[in-house]
């Protein structure tokens, strides 16, 4: 089934393979993954046809500072006709929904997606909806602008499953696009994708993702990645300690394990090896691991940190 989704998700992306890992993990994770590039690497495409393969409803909001919650979650209309009001459910009713750059929403409507994406119900005039199952959450943000912007709060970010920072294609990968292009495979007069599975399917791999066996070793692994990051100093030395200001929370620890999992059903395995908690160790710390200035002035990237952190860590 998953062998289906990626053909799909093949056909339609040149490359960026590490977009397409990152979401399969996360839709099988129950996760939600922040993306990080500028404008114009497909980003929408690539969720758009993710949706599409699993024939899930497929929601996109274009975030302005002037968008409020009630346009994400929903609200209630008055009808004349019937002189009562009628509840209307917002796009985030969705099973992917797209936040297209969500530094540009204002804090207030931030906050009322990001309690969407952690309880999984909203609530419109004291009533609860649940959201769809399944449901999964891609956050876009351009790194390169910053007016009229509201920066993500560290705590908020520390939400998002993976934080996937996409770079430009390469040059084969760029004409391959080009190609595409030429002979319509994409543009606007593309053939639509035809869906490969169904809503309960992915629900049910889900279901499996939770089973994937995780010795009591690979825990240990995971929490003595985590913990280093709160004590770089007695790991690294002084040099590194004063580029990381706060280490990751428990919340990285539990992201490892899901993360790892769903890597594992990817490779077709029933069980978790080091290397699956390896292999997306940027996407799940990138955005945990907060630097100080210092860092910044020095040109210190957070990848940097997380490699020498898991080069001192023994590996089971």
């Amino acid at each position: 089934m998953l062998a289906a989704v990626e053909d799909v998700f093949s056909s339609r992306i040149a490359g960026q393979e590490q977009v397409r890992t990152a979401l399969l993990t996360t839709v099988l994770a129950e996760g939600h993954l922040l993306l990080e590039s500028v404008p114009g690497l497909a980003k929408t495409l690539a969720a758009s046809t993710l949706a599409r393969s699993m024939d899930a409803v497929f929601a996109r909001i274009q975030c302005t500072p002037d968008l409020l919650p009630s346009d994400i979650i929903g609200t209630q209309v008055y009808d004349p006709r019937t002189h009562e009001f009628d509840t209307q459910l917002g796009p985030v009713h969705a099973n992917i929904v797209l936040l297209d750059e969500i530094n540009r929403a204002s804090a207030k409507t931030q906050s009322a997606m990001l309690e969407a994406m952690q309880e999984r119900q909203t609530s419109i005039a004291g009533v609860v909806h649940k959201l769809p199952e399944p449901f999964m959450v891609l956050a876009t943000q351009n790194p390169i602008e910053e007016e009229g912007t509201y920066v993500l709060p560290e705590a908020q970010m520390d939400r998002f499953l993976l934080k996937e920072v996409v770079d430009y294609p390469s040059m084969a990968d760029e004409l391959d696009v080009l190609d595409r292009v030429a002979d319509g495979t994409l543009g606007p007069h593309a053939l639509d994708v035809s869906p490969v599975l169904t809503t309960a399917q992915v629900v049910g791999l889900q279901r499996l993702t939770e089973r994937v066996y995780v010795d009591a070793s690979i825990k240990d692994y995971i929490v003595r990645l985590v913990h280093a990051t709160r004590h770089v100093g007695d790991v690294l030395g002084s040099d590194q300690a004063r580029y990381v200001e706060i280490g990751a929370s428990p919340r990285g620890s539990i992201a490892f394990l899901q993360v790892s999992r769903a890597l594992a059903v990817l490779d077709g395995r029933n069980h978790v090896l080091p290397e699956d908690v390896r292999r997306l160790r940027h996407g799940v710390l990138r955005h945990r691991i907060h630097l100080t200035f210092e860092a910044l002035a020095d040109r210190v990237r957070p990848e940097e940190i997380i490699d020498a952190l898991f080069d001192v860590v023994p590996t089971p």
